[in-house]
């Protein structure tokens, strides 16, 4: 659905994008070059394979910013994991200093907030004037 701001599948219509932003363990600034990156190479991997679109990305020393598109197949949850999982396990490999420096890459928590481009107080009016129709 080019030029749409919709996306569809077998199911359904939607617009599913999601601001994450993670941290590693302990908050160490240790997403510096090279390992940025190799991390943003690690990410747009792991997009493409799950069907998942990145429209912006920004890798600071101690914590990571993502702008992703999904479908509804996913929850935040598994996106999260999907992220963080492979990209530990392969910039841990690639990287011995990051196993020598943290138990595990990625501290457990993270912040997600969807986007989109009509606002609380649109959907809250559209849906308050349905009782009438």
């Amino acid at each position: 659905m080019s030029g749409s701001r919709y996306s569809k599948n077998a199911g359904a219509v939607f617009s599913l994008k999601h601001h994450i932003v993670w941290c590693p363990k302990y908050r160490r600034s240790v997403l510096t070059p090279p390992v940025d990156a190799r991390l943003k190479e690690l990410l747009a991997e792991v997009a493409a394979e799950h069907g998942m679109t990145i429209h912006a990305i920004e890798v600071m020393p101690d914590h990571v910013h993502l702008f992703v598109e999904s479908d509804p197949t996913l929850c935040v949850a598994e996106i999260v994991n999907r992220f963080k999982g492979r990209t530990s396990r392969a910039l841990r490999l690639e990287f011995p200093s990051l196993r020598s420096r943290l138990p595990t890459l990625w501290s457990r928590s993270y912040f997600a907030a969807t986007v989109g481009a009509v606002s609380e107080a649109t959907i809250r009016r559209y849906i308050e004037s349905q009782k009438g129709t």
